[in-house]
């Protein structure tokens, strides 16, 4: 796929990245928390939570831990990991697309909604497999916006085509940037392909909920003008979809996030 754009599409550093994050700590962490609590991560363990972004996995693996544990928490950009800088936590400025594991022997190694932006996707999983210790864990949580594309399942009416209409535009943009919009429901096999046993998946698809409201007015304000500059909508269509969510009478969903995970032999 040509990718007409390198620039990552939700900057960290834009204002809405905030909101993002905090409607990501209020959908998935419910999800990612009750997946982590299964795998049995004991205090001393070390981890890496790559392409941290926010802060809400990093301080709940910290606590875990405790004070003879560590928790790497990678991203290409590190501003909002600033406050979870302190001991068991190290921050780190890394691309595990391009660059090599910022140390081995993790009891866990844990992404969620990385790796569909990495353009190279197979050599980050393999470097995540290669940084566990022999028993240790890959959690990897990725969605998979081709499984369920809309915004509004249930579109009864023009302010749903609408909705419909903007989350095509979004995809779109991912697709243009590299990123694989069916990449969630490969990971079991992926996982398996790398040499992991005792491989499990599920699937988690919020349908309506305050945060999906919230999550769908950041992303589209964050991503308004390269909407417009790609004729894939107007500022009108923008304004009118932003008033339809702010009412809270929208059904909105997100992309299912497949969550896979497999234990290094």
């Amino acid at each position: 796929m040509k990718r007409t754009d390198d620039g990552y599409l939700l900057d960290n550093r834009q204002s809405e990245a905030a909101e993002r994050f905090d409607a990501f700590t209020d959908l998935f962490d419910p999800v990612t928390f009750r997946h982590l609590e299964r795998l049995g991560i004991e205090p001393g363990a070390r981890c890496w939570e790559v392409g941290a972004g926010g802060t809400s996995v990093v301080s709940w693996l910290a606590e875990r831990v405790g004070p003879t544990g560590k928790v790497v928490a990678t991203d290409i950009d590190t501003t909002r990991l600033s406050a979870a800088a302190r001991p068991p936590v190290e921050v780190l400025v890394h691309d595990v697309g391009t660059e090599e594991p910022p140390g081995e022997g993790f009891d866990l190694v844990h992404a969620r909604l990385v790796l569909v932006h990495v353009p190279d996707r197979e050599r980050a999983l393999a470097s995540m497999v290669r940084a566990l210790r022999p028993g240790g864990w890959l959690l990897v949580e990725d969605a998979d916006p081709a499984l369920q594309p809309l915004a509004c399942p249930d579109e009864h009416g023009p302010e749903q085509r609408l909705a419909n209409l903007l989350r095509q535009g979004f995809r779109s943009l991912l697709a243009d940037r590299g990123a694989d919009l069916a990449y969630g429901r490969t990971l079991p096999r992926l996982l398996r392909e790398a040499g992991l046993d005792r491989v499990k998946a599920d699937a988690y698809f919020p349908l309506t909920s305050p945060a999906c409201a919230a999550l769908e007015a950041a992303t589209v304000r964050q991503i308004r003008s390269r909407l417009v500059e790609a004729g894939l909508a107007t500022d009108e269509d923008i304004d009118r979809h932003l008033s339809h969510v702010a009412s809270g009478d929208m059904d909105l969903a997100t992309a299912p996030m497949i969550s896979a995970w497999g234990r290094k032999a």
